[in-house]
């Protein structure tokens, strides 16, 4: 039996209540549901009580996208790692995943947008492209079942429904969720896998550090032309103006994303669908200089940039003579799946804690950072799978699992690795956000020297592709 309580139905109950819980999970996206899962499919937690509200349709939709997907790929999409997989395989969601929409490959090839410098990482299953709501999905479906296997304590879900506030109670210090439907739930542990602007870690006055990127990323769900099939490749160019990104998906499509300036990513979203796409075929090729004069044809002449990219690319494409010389570019996009494009900001942050007394963080809540390593998501499931296991530790040690005593492991483990990951991600955008001459030879140097150093790059991708094992 699937227990869940929605908002709607307490409305119509004789007045609120206050119920308790071991633990409140608050979001229902990757981190949160694969903490649900995790904690219902471990024989040392699955008797906590445990409940995860989330203010959206989380419910409906995940089982829409299970019982009928749609025919495309969704423009939310996240490149995960052996790592984040293998701990999916563990607490037994994989199994529910839609396999036919995901897209494993082995290489990626990243290129210098000024010098033209590359270096390519292959290792066998380097990464597989998924999307956010199919990792959801079966992860809903894990829930379901973990819930018919304990049906007198199932993990319940209270979507459709906000937190309005977070109090203490005086009397033991729990902290007390008051919710939209005028019901609140009492808590040992509050774990924040709520986002950037998290509740959970304003209650627990926990300061979060960092800074905006002035970039916009912009994403997108493209098919490449058809008359050329090359084997699954992750594909970055990086530009003074941000890094532009096409990764694998199934039957020759791939996620796009772009980062540019605030004023680039305003022009670029008014552009047509078809403008677009000539828009990124060009930024795949053409020299940073080209793209300017390029931009400003786009926000001041729109009608003339399709036939002004088709020339330049054509006599771009007329020297590419050898196989090889084209195989060092990504194939052209041929068209975009309407009302797929959105933006966001990039930006960095790092909570200067992970625990306080009765409140863990979690993912996003805890940390935030640029996409162009697509590490995101990956430090979520680590630190789910960590929280997971200081969590089995204290309570086989009798400990209060909210006191922060308890929570210290978590935050000890996963300190270090979060922090030397935002550290090199922001590195490598501020190295390559730049023209700079001396900049530009100096990391093209670097960038060939370690190409032809292998035991390196593999010493790379293993640390990128394992990071949580």
């Amino acid at each position: 039996m699937f227990r869940r309580f929605l908002a709607t139905a307490a409305k119509g109950s004789a007045g609120p209540t206050i119920e308790a819980a071991d633990i409140v999970i608050i979001g229902g996206g990757p981190a949160g549901l694969s903490l649900a899962s995790a904690v219902k499919a471990s024989p040392v937690l699955q008797g906590l009580k445990c409940t995860l509200v989330e203010g959206g349709k989380l419910v409906e939709s995940l089982e829409k996208f299970y019982e009928s997907p749609p025919q495309f790929i969704d423009k939310r999409v996240v490149s995960i790692t052996p790592a984040s997989m293998d701990f999916f395989k563990q607490i037994g969601s994989w199994d529910y995943v839609k396999k036919d929409r995901t897209e494993t490959y082995d290489n990626i090839h990243t290129y210098d947008g000024v010098s033209g410098a590359k270096m390519e990482f292959d290792s066998p299953e380097l990464a597989t492209m998924i999307e956010n709501i199919n990792i959801q999905s079966s992860l809903l479906q894990r829930v379901k079942q973990l819930n018919n296997e304990n049906p007198d304590n199932p993990l319940t879900i209270l979507d459709s429904t906000k937190v309005v506030d977070i109090t203490e109670d005086p009397q033991n210090e729990w902290p007390i969720l008051k919710l939209d439907n005028g019901n609140s739930i009492r808590t040992r542990l509050l774990v924040g896998c709520d986002g950037y602007n998290s509740p959970a870690r304003k209650f627990a006055k926990i300061e979060s550090r960092g800074w905006a990127y002035n970039r916009w990323g912009n994403v997108a769900t493209c098919k490449y032309k058809d008359n050329e099939f090359r084997f699954p490749t992750g594909w970055q160019r990086f530009l003074p103006t941000g890094t532009l990104a096409f990764l694998p998906l199934p039957n020759n499509w791939c996620s796009l994303v772009w980062a540019v300036p605030p004023e680039i990513s305003a022009i670029v979203g008014k552009l047509s669908d078809e403008q677009f796409t000539y828009m990124l075929n060009a930024a795949a090729k053409l020299t940073p200089d080209e793209l300017t004069y390029l931009y400003e044809i786009a926000d001041k002449e729109p009608e003339n940039l399709i036939e002004e990219i088709k020339w330049r690319l054509g006599l771009f494409n007329k020297t590419l003579t050898t196989v090889e010389q084209k195989e060092n570019f990504p194939l052209e996009i041929d068209y975009i799946v309407p009302n797929s494009r959105a933006k966001f900001p990039l930006k960095l942050s790092n909570a200067d804690s992970y625990v306080e007394e009765r409140v863990a963080l979690v993912g996003d809540a805890a940390h935030t950072t640029n996409p162009l390593a697509g590490q995101g998501l990956n430090m979520g499931q680590a630190d789910v799978k960590s929280l997971v296991e200081t969590l089995e530790n204290s309570c086989k040690r009798g400990l209060d699992i909210g006191t922060k005593i308890a929570l210290e492991p978590y935050w000890a483990e996963r300190a270090i690795p979060n922090h030397v990951m935002l550290g090199i991600v922001d590195k490598i955008h501020k190295i390559y956000s730049t023209d700079f001459a001396p900049i530009v030879w100096a990391r093209s140097l670097g960038v060939n020297v370690l190409n032809s150093l292998p035991f390196v790059k593999d010493f790379i991708v293993g640390e990128i592709s394992h990071k949580g094992k």
